[in-house]
């Protein structure tokens, strides 16, 4: 039985029963209160329960059994129930509000409103917060991703060129408007492909339904071959078999099956000079 980590599920066992609930442990014999509201009707001591740990309105520890919109190192679209003096206050799912102080809001919140926020444990006040500044909990020095790898996205923030995505929860990535063919809004998860990563590790992401890893290997192939050339190959359906054969080492059969794919998947053009990467 692990630590007990606060903002997170933690597995705990039922120590002793009081007035005002019972209490859990953990293996270093920490204690937290599982208040009456949220004890279940028949258990036995020494019982596992799975609860969330926070801190409550007097900074206590305290366990829930509910489970928030939001937990510690996580994003989530949340909507903010009041400002006040001190910052805004968001719905993640409990009895107490998460805060979000005005220096982490990437602009003003207003009651009513939603916004995407990461939640972190404030090193200096030991609490839970909030903030809607969430590139700076993203980081893509280090990519834990590849190309043609399938990912977890959340719909950040639009830009000029397209929207700005979580992935994975660890990096930010871009799809492109010409790559869009739904309706997206910020804090929808989608599933994606990186379709490239470009210099100073930035993620090219798209969300056509078919992976890449999905496709035939003659496709992948063709599509190495079109990213290491500019986006171009001067090869048709018509061109000479040797001639696709020294460029992709592959049958012209193959070539017309793989381009006749790869072109129905909307992932490239077939022009009179050659074929274009979408």
């Amino acid at each position: 039985m692990p630590t007990m980590e606060l903002g997170q599920i933690n597995t705990l066992e039922i120590l002793r029963e009081t007035d005002h609930g019972v209490y859990l442990i953990d293996d270093e014999d920490n204690e937290v209160l599982l208040p009456n509201r949220y004890v279940p009707s028949e258990f036995k001591i020494w019982d596992k329960i799975d609860v969330f740990i926070y801190l409550d309105n007097e900074e206590r520890l305290v366990a829930t059994t509910d489970i928030p919109y939001i937990k510690r190192n996580e994003f989530a679209l949340l909507r903010c129930n009041q400002v006040t003096d001190f910052g805004a206050f968001l719905d993640w799912g409990l009895v107490k509000e998460l805060f979000c102080p005005f220096k982490e809001q990437a602009f003003k919140m207003k009651p009513g409103g939603w916004y995407l926020v990461h939640c972190y444990l404030d090193e200096k006040t030991e609490r839970l917060v909030a903030s809607s500044k969430t590139n700076r909990f993203l980081d893509n020095k280090e990519l834990t991703v590849e190309q043609f790898q399938e990912v977890d996205l959340i719909v950040s923030h639009p830009s000029d060129i397209g929207w700005n995505v979580i992935v994975n929860k660890k990096h930010i990535g871009l799809i492109y408007k010409d790559n869009i063919y739904r309706d997206i809004s910020v804090g929808d998860k989608l599933k994606g492909i990186v379709k490239k990563i470009r210099p100073g590790n930035k993620l090219d992401i798209t969300l056509e339904k078919i992976g890449y890893r999905n496709i035939e290997p003659n496709a992948q192939r063709i599509l190495k071959e079109l990213e290491d050339n500019s986006g171009f190959l001067n090869l048709t359906d018509k061109s000479n078999p040797e001639l696709i054969k020294d460029t992709l080492q592959m049958s012209k059969k193959n070539f017309k099956k793989a381009i006749g794919s790869l072109y129905k998947q909307r992932q490239i053009e077939i022009k009179p000079d050659g074929i274009y990467l979408v």
